[in-house]
């Protein structure tokens, strides 16, 4: 019968095996999620994109090795620390790839294991991730990383340029995947170094050589995990102007989750991984499968549904049809006509009644207005009307007569022509073009038109008498 162990038994086992066969060992790795409590220990953990490895520096090793004189000295080698190595604890922060030297523990009541270090110091990643704060603090300011200029990715992009290593393992997990999603659609692979000097160049002229060819949907920039060091080229100046001028949607999936660079920050979409971005372009296969399956059972309910409508309206129109068929309408018609023609019969003997009294009381009032009696009446009245008429018209026109001939006398006795004929003259003075009244209108030289009575004369005003004139 196997031994059966407790909770408490299996962890002390599990410690004193671990213990005892890393009694002291090296780590190298990535600082996350840093603690610094009022007791003076720090608390942090190790990654490097594949496992995490919790920390615990308590403060008496912080301080170890501190000489008497206040030098701080390397606790193992036993050199001298300059300052800035001394104060590192202090400047210790998320980010750094650090290297700890101690001894790994079991902490039974979690049972989980971390690394007691004696000694951390810093790998050169502090530098690395001071710069990468800086230029994403600088990039952030010009507005590389705003929403409102990133582009939506094509719901199912059917030419895709990748952007990537050709040989490394990352590749090969993309294609793994795109494999087995979407619909079907055309890679085009643009080979590139993914570390080392010469990276973020190849990696910015690819992409603008994928945008420039005008054929791809979208680019995908893919690299497998590393340390800061090894995604450094994702972290660049060059790489993040060509993703932010690119025109084309630009989707990375770089390194693993914990890794986030300044292009996943410039990207339009960031994939947590490689494989990550395969699945945010396409959507699985199976998934389409089942939203088919799922589309077809709607139609297929749907079809059913309309049938049944269909069908219950084609039974009343059938019931309709029943009632409208030609035999029975012709019938509610003849019916209906027979009504009608009862109706307007009665209707015409009404009317005609009506206009039968109308008709006698017309002929009524017409022998009365036009019989003999009234006849002579009009005549008679006709009569002294057309004598009161004559008379009153030979009254009117010996009136007008009367003023006629007045008028004509005052006409004769205004018309300027008569004292010509007595002898007068009219004078005008041709410079005022004005009839002369006054010796005064005139000066010596003025030429004058006389008109007599059979004609005009023309004369000057003299020099030596006013109003003189010479023929």
């Amino acid at each position: 019968m196997p031994r059966i162990l407790t909770v408490g038994e299996l962890t002390r086992e599990v410690k004193d095996v671990l213990e005892a066969e890393f009694p002291f060992v090296w780590v190298r790795g990535q600082v996350a999620n840093l603690s610094r409590p009022m007791s003076g220990h720090i608390y942090f953990s190790l990654t490097d994109g594949e496992a995490v490895l919790k920390v615990v520096w308590f403060k008496s090793s912080q301080d170890q090795g501190r000489a008497a004189e206040g030098e701080a000295v390397h606790p193992l080698t036993g050199e001298v620390l300059s300052p800035a190595e001394a104060e590192f604890p202090a400047r210790l922060e998320d980010g750094q790839e650090v290297l700890c030297a101690g001894r790994l523990n079991v902490y039974p009541p979690q049972g989980a294991y971390q690394l007691v270090a004696e000694l951390v110091e810093a790998r050169g990643a502090g530098d690395l991730h001071r710069a990468f704060e800086a230029l994403k603090g600088r990039l952030a300011d010009k507005g590389y990383f705003d929403a409102a200029r990133k582009m939506a990715l094509p719901e199912h992009p059917v030419r895709v340029a990748l952007i990537t290593s050709p040989t490394g393992a990352a590749v090969r997990d993309f294609l793994r995947l795109a494999r087995g999603r979407g619909h079907g659609c055309e890679l085009r692979i643009h080979p590139v170094q993914v570390q080392g000097p010469a990276a973020a160049g190849q990696i910015a002229a690819a992409l603008d050589e994928a945008c420039d060819q005008g054929w791809a949907e979208a680019a995908v920039l893919i690299r497998g995990g590393g340390s800061l060091e090894d995604l450094w080229a994702f972290n660049t100046e060059t790489v993040a102007e060509a993703i932010f001028r690119a025109r084309i949607p630009v989707v990375t999936g770089v390194g693993h989750e914990p890794d986030v660079t300044i292009a996943d920050y410039v990207a339009d979409l960031r994939a947590a991984t490689p494989s990550h971005a395969a699945q945010v372009l396409w959507p699985e296969r199976a998934a389409l499968r089942r939203e088919v399956r799922d589309l077809e059972l709607s139609l297929s309910r749907a079809y059913g549904s309309l049938l049944r409508a269909r069908g219950a309206d084609l039974r009343s129109l059938n019931r309709a049809l029943a009632w409208l068929s030609p035999a029975g309408r012709l019938e509610r018609l003849i019916e209906g006509f027979a009504l009608e023609i009862r109706g307007l019969e009665r209707a015409w003997q009404g009317f005609a009644a009506q206009r039968r009294g109308e008709l006698g009381l017309a002929v009524s009032g017409l022998r009365r207005a036009f019989g003999p009696e009234r006849l002579r009446e009009r005549s008679a009245d006709l009569e002294a009307r057309v004598l009161r008429l004559e008379a009153s018209a030979s009254a009117v026109v010996r009136a007008r007569t009367s003023a006629l001939d007045l008028a004509r006398a005052g006409l004769t006795g205004l018309d300027p022509e008569r004292p010509l004929q007595r002898g007068f003259g009219l004078v005008t003075v041709l410079r005022t073009g004005r009839f002369l009244r006054s010796p005064d209108e005139v000066r010596p030289g003025d030429e004058l038109d006389i008109r007599v009575c059979h004609g005009r004369v023309r004369a000057r005003t003299t020099a030596g008498e006013p109003g003189g004139v010479d023929d």
